[in-house]
Order: C-alpha cells, then structure tokens, then sequence
C-alpha cells in the first residue's frame, strides 16, 4: 500500500512495483488508506508519506496501531523529512524503515521496501 498527497509519486512508485511483480494498492493521502484498512485491507507493507492534509503520517501510523488496521504490515515512512525528530515521532509508533525520499532514486527505494518487507516476516 503506498500513501502519498502527490499524484505523480504514487504513480511513479506504483509504476516500478508493478514492473518488479508487486500488486499495488495507492492511496491519495491518510483518509484513503485508512478507509481502505478500516474496509479490511491487509497489505505487506504500507509505505507513508508524513507530510499530507487532513490526516499526516505519524497520525495514520498512531491510527493503524491503536485500530489494529492492516494485519501487521511492515510500516515504511517515505519522506522528505529526513530529521532525527521526525524519524524519533515515527519511530514510536512502530516503523520497520525509514526512507527520506530525497536520499534515494525509486529504483534503490523499492529494493529497501523490499528489504524491510523480508526483515518483517523473519
């Protein structure tokens, strides 16, 4: 499941999974993932952006933990906020990986989705 406000990300991330054999589910923002999960979606991994309108990352992550929404999906944060203080708020809440989306090309980030998905099911 990938969470982003930015049409065109979702796309371009959707786009590279897809062609390495994943199914994909994109959500426009928090209040379409978590309408997804709270509907019964169970995805492996649910890569999150953090800034996003109405419901931002670290409140889908808090949202996902206390419903106890999704199975237990390896939780990726895939932001551009990159500080220690926002990697410590995601933290919290549980995360298996934290990717600051300027840091990596969509190639090198979908192997380290990839990576954090197999550490989860070990």
């Amino acid at each position: 499941m990938l969470v982003d406000d930015d049409r065109f990300l979702l796309d371009m991330y959707s786009v590279k999974f897809r062609e390495w054999g994943h199914t994909v589910e994109v959500c426009y923002g928090g209040e379409d993932a978590l309408k997804k999960l709270r509907d019964g979606a169970k995805p492996d991994a649910i890569v999150l952006d953090v800034i996003m309108p109405h419901i931002d990352g670290i409140e889908l992550l808090k949202a996902i933990k206390e419903e106890k929404l999704g199975g237990s999906p390896a939780l990726i944060v895939l932001s551009n906020q990159g500080e220690e203080t926002d990697k410590k708020k995601a933290e919290e809440y549980g995360v298996d990986g934290y990717i600051v989306k300027a840091s990596a090309i969509p190639s090198e980030v979908l192997e380290s989705v990839i990576a954090i998905i197999g550490k989860k099911k070990k």
